[in-house]
C-alpha cells in the first residue's frame, strides 16, 4: 500500500527538485542558444540565465523568485493507496504546504477577487491536480510549478474549421508577438490543437511537459513543431526580449480531435525556467 505520508514526502521532494534545479534537456537547450549566439546584448542575457542556474543549484536556492503555482500531473495505476483517492489528493496538499515552509516557497496562491493569500499555496481547487488513469502497478507524480510572467501570455482562439493549419501557425506567431519579452524568453510554446476551449488550453500545458527537442510521436505534428519553431525565432524577439537568434527553446503540440464545427487552438508559453520534476510510488 501506498501511504498517505509517502506521497506527502515525494511531493515536497519533487517540488524542491523543480525550483531549485533545471532539468538537463533545458539546461542543454539553453547552453547551445548561448553557443550559436552572436548578438553581444542577448549573449550576456544568456550568460546570467546560464549563472543564475549554477548559483541557484549551489546554493541549494530557488532560481526564481516566483516559485509558481501549484500544478501537478498523476498517473494513477491499479494500487491500493491509503484512503483511496483521498488520501492521494489529501497527501498532496500537504506536500504543498510541507514544500511552502521548508524550501521555502514564496506563498503565492490568493482568492481571484479579495487577493487574500492563504499563505501555503494551497486554497479552493489548488493545488490545480490532473489525474489519469493507467493501467500499472504505481503511482506517477509531476510537479509543475507555473510562473505568472508567462502563464498571463497564454491565450485561446476558437477558430473558424476553414482555418486550418495556417490559421494555427498564425495564432501562435500573434500570441508569440504580443507577448514580446514579458515571459522571459527564451519560452517554450506549448500549443493545444482541438478539443473544446477548455481542452485546448490543458492540451497546450501537457505538452510542455516533453522534454526539449522530444518532437511528437506523429510525424506531421513533429514536423510542424519544427516548421513553428523556426517561425518563432525567425521574430528576432530574442532571451529577454532584447533580440536575438532564440526567441523560443521549442514548441510543443498535442491535439484531440473535436466537433465538426470548430477549431479550438490553445497556447501555453513557459519561460526559460522550464520547471518541471517527476517522481514514481509503488507499494512498499
Amino acid at each position: 500500500m501506498i501511504s498517505q505520508e509517502m506521497v506527502e514526502k515525494e511531493v515536497c521532494r519533487l517540488f524542491k527538485e523543480a525550483v531549485i534545479k533545471l532539468p538537463e534537456d533545458v539546461k542543454k537547450a539553453l547552453k547551445f542558444a548561448y553557443d550559436i549566439e552572436e548578438d553581444e546584448t542577448a549573449l550576456l542575457n544568456l550568460k546570467a540565465i546560464l549563472d543564475n542556474i549554477t548559483a541557484a543549484e549551489n546554493m541549494a536556492i530557488p532560481l526564481c523568485q516566483d516559485t509558481g503555482l501549484p500544478i501537478l500531473f498523476v498517473k494513477c495505476g491499479n494500487i491500493d493507496v491509503e484512503n483511496g483517492n483521498e488520501g492521494i489528493i489529501a497527501g498532496i496538499i500537504n506536500g504543498v504546504k510541507r514544500a511552502t515552509d521548508e524550501i521555502p516557497l514564496r506563498p503565492n496562491v490568493v482568492d481571484p477577487l479579495t487577493r487574500r493569500n492563504t499563505g501555503n499555496n494551497t486554497g479552493r481547487f489548488i493545488p490545480q491536480i490532473d489525474v489519469e488513469l493507467v493501467n500499472t502497478d504505481s503511482v506517477e507524480i509531476t510537479v509543475f510549478p507555473k510562473g505568472f510572467g508567462s502563464e498571463n501570455n497564454n491565450s485561446l482562439k476558437m477558430a473558424l474549421p476553414g482555418e486550418g493549419v495556417e490559421g494555427v501557425k498564425d495564432f501562435v506567431l500573434e500570441t508569440v508577438l504580443a507577448a514580446g519579452g514579458k515571459p522571459c524568453p527564451p519560452i517554450v510554446v506549448g500549443v493545444g490543437i482541438g478539443g473544446s476551449s477548455d481542452m485546448a488550453l490543458k492540451l497546450a500545458k501537457k505538452s510542455l511537459l516533453r522534454k526539449i527537442g522530444e518532437h511528437h510521436s506523429e510525424e506531421r505534428m513533429a514536423n510542424l513543431e519544427k516548421e513553428m519553431l523556426e517561425m518563432v525565432n525567425s521574430t528576432g524577439i530574442g532571451p529577454m526580449g532584447m533580440g536575438g537568434k532564440t526567441t523560443a527553446l521549442d514548441v510543443k503540440i498535442e491535439y484531440a480531435d473535436t466537433h465538426t464545427a470548430g477549431l479550438p487552438i490553445g497556447v501555453c508559453i513557459q519561460c526559460w525556467a522550464a520547471r518541471r520534476a517527476t517522481g514514481v510510488l509503488k507499494p512498499r
